[in-house]
């Protein structure tokens, strides 16, 4: 058996995609900024780069999940409904992990 580092690739990119949805839900306004977001990846095992951060933040935004604003030199996502709806599973985004019903 081998292991498909393409596939491996996407799998982690969908997980990280459902680590932001689930960080920003878990705030009282539904808002992170950028350096929260990365710590939190960090701590959930995705040790990645800030540009890498940036480019999953944009395809969230791409998918109506979330709203990116600029804030001096950082950006800040707010969670929209559709990404809302993704966490709740009442509907679900394609390129994002989906939750587990536990």
């Amino acid at each position: 058996m081998s292991l498909d580092f393409g596939l491996l690739g996407q799998k982690v990119e969908e997980d990280v995609r459902l680590t932001l949805l689930k960080a920003l839900s878990m705030t009282s306004d539904n808002r992170l900024n950028e350096t929260v977001l990365h710590e939190t990846l960090d701590k959930f095992g995705h040790r990645r780069s800030r540009d890498y951060l940036r480019t999953q933040l944009a395809k969230l935004e791409e998918l109506g999940a979330i709203r990116l604003e600029k804030a001096g030199t950082v950006q800040v996502a707010t969670l929209l409904p559709p990404g809302l709806d993704h966490i709740e599973r009442r509907s679900f985004l394609a390129g994002v992990r989906r939750p587990s019903i536990y």
